[in-house]
């Protein structure tokens, strides 16, 4: 068994002002979308101004926020939440759902797009391309924080994490930082660097992350309020299973378009 490092969720607090690990995991996937897309116009494969660039993250960012909490709301946790309805908006405290959070971005960038006369799958594709960055540090830094740890195991790298009880677990955030990021990352650049028809890196993207997140949730703990939904399947699962589907529709629909 291995030992958890316990490393500090916090890098440095300044009177009210706390800089957190989790936090700049994210900050470092949001600037590498933000350069990649900057490149993506450089190199012409982009249709879009340096100042559409900002407000489409802008876009993006704020349907993540808003598309991760109301899934989690609604979906992982609504017996909770209605009776606690005043708690709905408190998102410091935690509770955010990653389809949710993609779904908002999706129709965050699709708004920007209809009001930019931007082509959606371009962008769409851009971003997907470079996303993984995204999830591969964030899952880091769910590992920092102790927290959506692994089912108990014997394996002889498992680990006790401070709020997992006294049982030894996989770290499934290590797992899924490898193939939700840096797997997936090699696989969406691979796919963009051959320039394919628009819209198949994006199904890349959903095709991979629902397979890699599919395999990883054996492996994860299921939330505590839900456990499995359909046999011995999470929540998560199903939703990736969802995921999938729409992303093999991607596919097909792209494969049959010209340039």
């Amino acid at each position: 068994m291995l030992t958890y490092p316990n490393i500090d969720p916090a890098i440095f607090t300044i009177g009210p002002f706390q800089l957190r690990w989790y936090s700049l995991m994210y900050i470092i996937g949001l600037v590498a979308v933000f350069l990649f897309l900057r490149r993506a116009v450089r190199k012409g494969r982009l249709k879009m101004t340096d100042e559409q660039v900002e407000t489409s993250l802008v876009y993006g960012l704020i349907g993540m926020i808003l598309g991760a909490r109301v899934a989690y709301v609604f979906i992982y946790n609504f017996d909770y939440y209605k009776h606690h309805l005043s708690e709905i908006p408190m998102i410091w405290q935690g509770g955010l759902s990653f389809h949710g959070g993609l779904t908002g971005v999706v129709l965050g960038l699709f708004l920007f797009c209809k009001r930019n006369n931007i082509e959606f799958l371009s962008l769409a594709d851009n971003v997907a391309a470079i996303i993984p960055v995204g999830l591969g540090f964030g899952r880091i830094g769910n590992f920092i924080n102790g927290e959506l740890w692994g089912r108990v195991t014997d394996v002889p790298w498992a680990m006790v994490f401070p709020t997992g009880g006294p049982l030894a677990r996989h770290p499934s955030q290590i797992y899924e930082s490898f193939l939700e990021g840096w797997f997936l990352l090699a696989l969406t650049l691979f796919v963009y660097s051959k320039k394919p028809k628009t819209g198949v890196v994006s199904a890349t993207f959903l095709l991979g992350y629902a397979s890699f997140r599919f395999v990883a949730e054996f492996f994860r703990e299921p939330d505590a309020q839900l456990g499995t939904v359909i046999g011995p399947f999470s929540m998560g699962q199903v939703l990736c299973a969802l995921m999938w589907l729409f992303g093999a529709a991607i596919l097909m629909v792209s494969q049959s378009r010209r340039r």
